[in-house]
């Protein structure tokens, strides 16, 4: 049976693990400053910190922002189930959003509604690793309050920035995801798109932001911040990720090659940079449990793409209310796209995908 979800350890991160295991030095340290610094060097941000897990980042992040308890804090239906629980903990009103069903990213409408209804952030979530074009994230910054991006499917990916004078021959200059926001998530989970096992790190993308965060991150206790034996597997993984990244396009681009002739859709994303292939959903049009079935006759698991998210948690509290969610939940299915499928496997996920009931 392929399985639906794998993460990609090589030699070189199980090396680094070891390598930390030998030299006992396993908790906080020399490879989280290390992995921090790799961060800045890769996204261009102005500082970043290495946390335990995305819900205590999101706590830092809130902190640095000066949130009062109990406001307002928008989130997507799609988000992870986290977000959800993280703001309920530290006393904080998730506002839950519901998403464009093309391709699962909330509108800037919908955020603006929020704002104006006493909202006092937005955590972005770039579903599925899609990243929205230059005008809309400009749109969403004019909403006017603090955006809190979260970059866990969608690192690497970037946008397209306008060029100034009209048309030229070359190529468009680019801004990466994660740079948009106040503050940044790249959480670090199993099945993030860069993994340390567990784990989040917060960026500060500009320099004022990055006084103020450095200041509660220096404060932080021990306890609070990523192990190093975390740290040295997320370093090799972000050293690796563009050559990861390339075998994950090579397959979704045969993928999608495949579902162009059936009747299951894809969710619109761009096929080149401004997105990151962190997985393959698709929306189907007929049950999901015969799709299940299907694939599991050729020996293939598929899972509901968004199972773990805040409408698969609060789907009878939030049915009514997003109700594009709701349908994404029921109808979308995740099929195996990791670096380490073999030739073979990724043929045959795409010969099956091109004759889905």
């Amino acid at each position: 049976m392929i399985q639906t979800y794998s993460t990609t350890i090589r030699r070189k991160e199980m090396d680094a693990v070891l390598t930390c295991m030998v030299d006992e030095k396993i908790g906080p340290g020399e490879l989280n400053a290390r992995l921090t610094a790799q961060i800045k060097e890769f996204f261009k941000c102005d500082g970043s910190c290495a946390f335990r897990s995305p819900s205590i980042a999101l706590k830092y992040a809130l902190l640095a922002l000066d949130i009062a308890p109990e406001s307002k804090i928008a989130i997507s239906a799609l988000a992870p189930a986290w977000q959800y629980q993280a703001l309920v903990s530290m006393n904080f009103v998730p506002v839950v959003l519901d998403v464009r069903e093309e391709n699962g990213l909330v509108p800037v409408e919908a955020w603006q509604k929020a704002a104006n209804e006493g909202a006092k952030v937005i955590i972005y979530h770039e579903t599925e690793g899609i990243v929205p074009e230059y005008a809309e994230m400009e749109a969403l910054l004019a909403v006017g309050i603090p955006v809190i991006e979260d970059i866990s499917m969608s690192a690497g990916a970037s946008v397209a920035l306008p060029v100034e004078g009209g048309a030229s021959d070359a190529p468009a200059p680019r801004k990466k995801a994660g740079l948009f926001g106040v503050f940044t998530i790249l959480g670090l989970e199993e099945r993030d798109v860069i993994t340390a096992g567990g784990g989040a790190v917060l960026m500060a993308p500009g320099r004022r932001e990055w006084i103020v965060l450095k200041k509660f991150c220096d404060e932080a206790p021990l306890t609070d911040l990523l192990p190093d034996i975390n740290a040295a597997l997320a370093w090799v993984q972000l050293k690796e990720f563009n050559r990861n990244e390339s075998s994950r396009k090579e397959i979704f681009n045969l993928y999608h090659h495949s579902c162009l002739i059936g009747r299951h859709k894809m969710l619109v994303r761009d096929l080149d940079e401004g997105a990151t292939m962190s997985c393959f959903p698709l929306v189907l049009a007929s049950a999901f449990k015969d799709v299940k079935q299907y694939a599991a006759k050729k020996d293939i698991e598929i899972r509901q793409a968004f199972e773990g998210t805040v409408i698969d948690l609060k789907v009878e509290e939030l049915s009514e209310s997003c109700i594009k969610a709701k349908s994404l939940l029921l109808r979308t299915a995740h099929f195996p796209l990791y670096p380490r499928l073999s030739h073979s496997e990724s043929a045959k996920i795409s010969k099956v995908l091109g004759t889905l009931p």
